[in-house]
């Protein structure tokens, strides 16, 4: 059976690269960072080699880079520690962002009874800028929390305009980069951002390990409390393997960067002229399908279809080797529907189904050839 992964969204194949330096690692790495004799020191010494190759290819210092489980303990130790410890008490977001950020802003609205903004979005998710400059003028010890890439429907933010914004109001600002880091460049010398969570299982890395880029001088506190590993910001025996899986996903990421975005977004751009050409009727949620409004990697269509042939889609096309998803993957075999396409669909497209495909580096134009025609069965 034909088998197509058009998920990368929800997470990626690990590079061959990567697995080959992980599994070095996990042989002949084996002591415990924290100790001082040489199978510790020799640990220690490639956790150190990864944050610095990490905070090069994002011109940030070593010791900006905290290496945790993944992007959502990395929101939670940001969003957390600012609130107790930096004394935020005014958070502005958006009602689209990733749950990692809208649950914790909700428990901690609940335990520290900080006010909450939302952003205005247009019928297409974008934030509106001057809503945002409005609201960071009527409040003081604030922090902005605003995705660059979109995990649904793929907008992209203009980090460094809120960034600035940011900076000119005496806010902080934190912005969940998973779905952009390892897929666009970010420099965070020049952007004046505070604080970014990324993920290793979003761009060929290993799952269960990702990083915290906290701006020195920002003086957050520890969320997880034991030893003084990742200078005492994070506790626990560090996960050597992934770290090194990490730094290495990156540095290919990076290294192939040109050849490899436009790859993708030749991908993308394939898939939208098919859709406009062979299923017309089919719309694009957001602006997945504007390639300059919308990241290269994934779009988020709503099929006309009724609802009872609806209710069976996704199935269906997994019966069919096609592997997507109907929102963030963290939502999967959840009751309710996407929080984000609520805020931008009328009713009526509420009821049809809509679907993310996303692509990666493992992609071809043969497949979107295939999942076209298993769409046209449908439509």
């Amino acid at each position: 059976m034909t088998q197509v992964y058009f998920d990368n969204a929800a997470t990626t194949k690990i590079r061959e690269e990567v697995i080959t330096v992980m599994a070095e690692t996990m042989r002949a790495s084996y002591g415990n960072a924290s100790s001082s004799h040489s199978f510790g020191r020799s640990s220690k010494s490639l956790i150190e080699h990864s944050r610095k190759t990490i905070a090069r290819y994002l011109n940030a210092s070593a010791g900006e880079i905290v290496f945790t489980s993944g992007g959502t303990e990395a929101d939670n130790l940001v969003l957390r520690s600012a609130v107790r410890d930096l004394k935020i008490n005014h958070i502005i977001t958006t009602k689209i962002e990733h749950h990692a950020i809208l649950h914790t802003i909700e428990q901690l609205e609940k335990e520290y009874n900080i006010a909450v903004s939302f952003v205005n979005t247009d019928a297409n998710g974008h934030i509106d800028y001057l809503h945002l400059e409005e609201l960071l003028n009527n409040y003081e010890n604030t922090l902005v929390s605003l995705m660059h890439v979109n995990n649904e429907i793929g907008n992209l933010l203009d980090i460094k305009r809120v960034a600035n914004l940011c900076k000119v109001n005496n806010a902080l600002f934190h912005s969940d980069a998973v779905q952009s880091v390892g897929h666009y460049k970010l420099d965070l010398e020049e952007i004046p951002i505070d604080f970014i969570a990324a993920s290793a299982h979003k761009f060929h890395g290993p799952k269960g390990v990702g990083f915290a880029f906290i701006r020195k001088n920002t003086r957050l506190k520890p969320l997880i409390f034991g030893g003084e590993q990742e200078r005492g910001l994070r506790a626990g025996t560090e996960s050597i393997h992934n770290i090194v899986g990490l730094s290495e996903a990156l540095k290919h990421a990076y290294t192939n960067y040109d050849e490899e975005y436009q790859y993708v977004r030749n991908i993308k751009q394939y898939f939208i002229q098919k859709l406009k050409t062979e299923l017309p009727l089919v719309t694009f949620n957001g602006s997945s399908g504007d390639i300059e409004k919308s990241t290269y990697t994934l779009i988020n269509v709503c099929l006309p279809i009724d609802e009872k042939k609806a209710s069976m889609l996704l199935f269906q096309l997994d019966l069919k080797g096609i592997a997507c998803s109907k929102g963030s993957a963290c939502q999967s075999g959840s009751a309710k529907g996407s929080h984000v396409l609520a805020e931008i669909l009328n009713d009526a497209d509420m009821h049809k189904p809509s679907i993310r495909f996303s692509f990666s580096i493992y992609n071809t134009k043969k497949e979107v050839d295939y999942v076209i025609d298993v769409l046209k069965e449908f439509v």
